[in-house]
């Protein structure tokens, strides 16, 4: 009965983990109380869980990872990587990206690339943007650090009693794979079809004014007011009662609280305080801040989901939205009712405290080049980069864990004021450590019933008459079709316990199944949400989802492909 219960959990996870994408930690939250509720794990377990060693290196990775997001390191390189030529631009992009995410948090890596990537006169840049993203997923395979979920099946690996992973032993395979991959990508970058903008220097932003009560604008036309023609600035909407006029005519009279929805150039905004009785969406007090700042939504920031008029934006980061820009999406309607997307572009109006919030970083990419107080410069920037090197040469080369050096990286941070506590509240990643603690009290409790050693003898017997490999094949390609439906991490979680019963049950060595549901779970190639890269790019790039698919299909096939013959070589059965 105990062991029927587990099964059912362990399926209405992966249910829930396909129809609830959004919110994959509650999910796994839910088995995890389930398993709790039904006996199936003790709280002493649940607890061992929670503070297993290769767990809290994957959490010490990712704090210490946001101070090297705040160096100028990255944005530097991303400086040299356009010209002279169309192939030199594509050889250095691509190849930056992929050893640079072998060390380096790959989405703050591709968020540094979107802005110079998009303001390129060289190559389009929907030729260069999704294949960046995958330059990006396949640097990550290099290394033990270089994708959570690496960590991930490492931090699981432990809890089954093993010594866990070496910093470089993804290495030979990753690059193997990695490297036919590339050229599949180069290969294929002709078929993104784009052109150069040419007014790349003003993206198209969507912005809001309103009528007031007392403006001389009303009972007057759009032509008589002079609001057709305005420099780079197009009246699109005008919403009215709740009602939505466009296209706006010329004859269109203006009337009392009228909403005018502009699209444009957002640089050109201060164009429209000329206009008598017309206030601005982020005005305040009447006069619109001189200070704009253009941001990008990260994955995971608190106003994901939320109205711009909801959000808080002015109680909550000191700042006001004066336009939204979605690329690969139409905005239409009240500024403040738009509901804001991971990847969204926000131009904002900030007062004085802006630079000082804590929630920023957490919250937002500065594609500006404005600096936070925060921002590392001079000696702090210097002892970030090497103190992050050091760390990981100290684990490579002596008997000091990756854990171990990241104590210590970290307290060095904290003690030169790189970073502090309350940065390190804020960067704490809650929902992986619930999706990892999850996984793992999930595992255990397949244990605890004795499922995990039922389901090792039912695959040997039903796989008898078969060569192991295709049992590794199978987790290979089942994990590669979940990290498109459930995410790269979810996936991990989910099929290591299944990958770790198949090779008990075929009496071989864990080793080469662990490693197919890692680089399984990294391989996103066909969806653009299973990998938060593969989001990002496919907002900014205005990539449709077939396009998506059919440039991604074949480097999938390749990928699978030499997964399925590298790993069994480095790693045999």
């Amino acid at each position: 009965m105990n062991e029927i219960l587990v099964l059912v959990i362990f399926a209405c996870t992966l249910i829930g983990l396909v129809k609830f994408q959004d919110s994959p930690e509650k999910v796994f939250g839910v088995a995890s109380l389930a398993c709790l509720g039904f006996n199936f794990v003790s709280t002493q377990e649940l607890l061992v869980n929670a503070v297993n060693p290769g767990l809290i290196t994957l959490i010490l990775l990712v704090i210490c990872a946001f101070v090297l997001e705040r160096t100028s390191y990255i944005r530097r390189l991303a400086q040299l990587l356009i010209g002279p030529t169309v192939i030199a631009t594509n050889l250095k992009t691509l190849l930056s990206t992929f050893f640079a995410s072998a060390f380096l948090n790959n989405t703050a890596v591709v968020a540094t690339l979107i802005n110079p990537i998009k303001s390129n006169k060289l190559i389009p840049a929907n030729q260069l943007l999704l294949p960046v993203s995958y330059a990006a997923i396949l640097g990550g395979t290099l290394t033990l650090i270089g994708t959570s979920t690496n960590l991930i099946v490492n931090s699981m690996l432990i809890e089954k009693g093993y010594k866990g992973f070496q910093f470089f032993d993804f290495f030979v395979v990753g690059l193997s794979i990695s490297l036919v991959c590339l050229v599949v990508v180069m290969i294929r970058m002709v078929r993104l079809k784009g052109k150069i903008s040419e007014d790349t220097d003003s993206p198209i932003y969507f912005l809001e004014a309103t009528v007031e009560a007392e403006s001389p604008l009303i009972e007057k036309t759009v032509e008589a007011n002079g609001l057709r023609n305005i420099d780079q600035l197009f009246l699109v909407e005008i919403v009215r009662s709740g009602r939505l006029i466009s296209p706006v005519s010329p004859a269109e009279v203006i009337l009392p609280n009228d909403r005018l929805i502009f699209s444009g150039d957002v640089t050109k905004v201060s164009v429209l305080q000329q206009f008598e009785g017309l206030s601005l969406y982020a005005e305040v007090n009447g006069e619109l801040r001189d200070n704009l700042t253009e941001v990008v939504i990260k994955p995971g920031s608190a106003v994901i989901g939320r109205s711009i008029k909801s959000s808080g934006f002015r109680s909550r980061f000191d700042a006001a939205v004066v336009a939204i820009r979605r690329d690969g999406g139409r905005l239409s309607g009240k500024l403040g009712e738009i509901r804001i997307k991971s990847g969204d572009f926000l131009v904002l109006a900030v007062g004085a405290d802006f630079n000082k919030r804590q929630n920023i970083t957490k919250n937002f990419f500065l594609l500006n080049d404005m600096q936070l107080e925060n921002a590392l410069s001079g000696w702090r920037e210097k002892l970030a980069l090497w103190g992050f090197i050091g760390a990981v040469l100290i684990s490579i080369f002596s008997s000091i864990s990756l854990l171990t050096s990241f104590i210590f990286y970290l307290a060095v941070l904290v003690a030169t004021n790189c970073l502090d506590l309350n940065e390190i509240k804020r960067r704490f990643p809650l929902e992986l450590w619930i999706i990892v603690v999850s996984a793992l009290t999930l595992a255990t409790s397949l244990d605890n019933v004795g499922l995990s050693g039922h389901l090792a003898e039912i695959i040997e017997t039903s796989l008898s008459g078969l060569h192991v490999w295709w049992a590794f094949a199978f987790v290979l390609l089942v994990t590669m079709v979940l990290t498109e439906l459930i995410t790269n991490n979810a996936a991990a979680a989910l099929m290591f316990p299944l990958a770790y019963s198949i090779a008990v049950g075929f009496g071989v060595d864990i080793v080469p199944f662990i490693m197919a549901v890692a680089f399984g779970a990294s391989g996103s190639f066909v969806s653009p949400y299973g990998y938060q890269t593969n989001l990002m790019v496919y907002n900014a790039g205005s990539y449709s989802l077939k396009e998506f698919v059919r440039f991604g299909w074949p480097i999938s096939v390749v990928y699978l492909a030499m997964a399925s013959i590298m790993i069994p070589i480095v790693f045999p059965f």
